[in-house]
């Protein structure tokens, strides 16, 4: 940790009035004016609207340890700041929050802050990256133990038999990546707070963003963030995040020291591109979901396909829950949306991801992905363009077959990321991909 000089009123002064990754959060300040304004006041000394990129390593000292809250850029960057300033204030409930060089070397930092031996218990659907590291780097490296369990359909025996003496987190994704299960997270955290050993929750809330989910509001002690995805919003930046309550001061205090003793920051310039990406998160978000309810019903409406799983259609068996956990300001949005526009159908955006079984198997699944025009070929997430992949092959390649089988990652399973093009463009899109894809079928002789 950078030591800071205490100005007059005994808080840490930096060269742009940031507090290191605290919020300052007016209540009555709404979600788009908050990720507008929170972290981005006016320059001091230039005036300037915008915050100017410092790509110093380094900052002057008056006399030993007297500085203006920077000495080295590791350990503190006025840019990083203003990004975690912002990424506190977007988060409801959060209070601290560190900004990671990916979202990967936030996980690492996590797991490696529960010390040696220790054992955690994750959801089953688990990103592959974060298994990968779970399984093949913390088992390895710290001897630490993952209990992988069906946190959506656990019974509550089962859920108390997962429990050791060790335990110290229970790591949650809700909506689950890429089969998108949702978690009661309040359920969770109920087990977790009477469990002898008090392990922290933790929600990776990268599929919702903080617009549509507030983990922290749910109970949740950590919650983390691929940056690269939604809160960038531009595929133009790799980063994570993690933003914490402020009862858990002393955590995120341990959080900082391990990340500037890694070194897992991220550059001055990641921190301006992904905090001015953060700017339209609102605006993004909302049109992912619309587009996403459109892609997702006309999906359901064709006879190509076996199975759609997005939680905002009515037809999805936790449809209810989704309703539930929405942030306020999302219900607000939802609320509003389904005045305006809602009809027989049902359903409600709920961001901006959507999953479905295409009728065959992986050529069928391959044809389509390769068919689409709009749709990109590519792993990812969260950018304002629409992407595709092959979960089995691509995102998820890194589980055992066995596995993905038991999770129904299938040679027959695609993942949508809908971006915030036009919808009718998207929605003829996925309807002539999939027309492509019937045709091939169509065309095979059977066995």
């Amino acid at each position: 940790m950078t030591p800071a000089i205490l100005d007059g009123n005994g808080t840490a002064a930096t060269s742009n009035g940031h507090l290191n990754g605290a919020a300052k959060k007016p209540a009555h300040d709404g979600f788009g004016t908050r990720a507008i304004h929170a972290g981005s006041e006016a320059n001091e000394e230039t005036g300037a609207v915008i915050p100017p990129i410092s790509l110093s390593t380094t900052y002057k000292q008056h006399g030993i340890g007297n500085h203006k809250g920077f000495e080295y850029s590791r350990s503190g960057n006025p840019n990083r700041n203003a990004f975690e300033t912002t990424l506190a204030a977007l988060e409801a409930g959060g209070a601290h929050a560190l900004a990671f060089a990916s979202g990967s070397a936030t996980t690492a930092t996590v797991l490696q802050s529960l010390g040696p031996n220790a054992h955690i218990i994750s959801v089953n659907d688990v990103y592959g990256g974060t298994f990968r590291y779970m399984r093949r780097v913390a088992a390895d490296l710290q001897g630490l133990e993952t209990t992988f369990v069906d946190l959506e359909n656990a019974d509550d025996d089962t859920l108390r038999a997962a429990f050791r003496p060790n335990t110290k987190l229970i790591w949650i994704e809700s909506p689950t990546n890429p089969t998108l299960r949702l978690i009661d997270i309040p359920r969770i955290v109920a087990f977790a707070r009477e469990a002898p050993s008090t392990p922290l929750v933790l929600v990776d809330n990268t599929f919702l963003s903080p617009f549509y989910a507030s983990p922290l509001l749910q109970g949740a002690d950590i919650v983390l963030h691929s940056l690269t995805k939604y809160v960038n919003g531009h595929s133009d930046v790799v980063m994570g995040a993690l933003v914490l309550p402020a009862h858990h001061a002393a955590l995120a205090t341990k959080l900082r020291f391990l990340q500037n003793a890694t070194g897992a920051v991220p550059s001055a310039y990641d921190c301006w591109l992904a905090q001015r990406g953060a700017k339209t998160l609102h605006l993004r978000m909302r049109a992912h979901g619309t587009n996403a309810l459109a892609v997702a019903r006309a999906l359901e409406r064709s006879p190509h396909v076996l199975e759609v799983i997005y939680p905002g259609l009515a037809s999805h068996p936790r449809n209810d829950l989704a309703y539930r956990a929405l942030s306020p300001h999302a219900r607000a949005f939802v609320d509003r949306y389904v005045r305006e526009h809602g009809d027989a159908a049902g359903g409600f955006p709920y961001g901006g991801m959507v999953t479905f079984r295409i009728r065959g198997g992986r050529a069928e699944a391959e044809r389509f992905l390769t068919a689409t025009r709009l749709f990109t070929l590519a792993e990812s997430l969260g950018g304002v363009e629409s992407l595709a992949e092959h979960p089995a092959m691509m995102t998820h390649g890194s589980i055992p077959p066995e596995e993905r089988a038991l999770l129904g990652i299938g040679d027959n399973l695609v993942r949508l990321s809908v971006g915030v093009e036009d919808e009718e463009d998207l929605v003829a899109d996925v309807e002539q991909a999939l027309e492509a894809a019937a045709a091939l079928s169509a065309s095979t002789p059977s066995a």
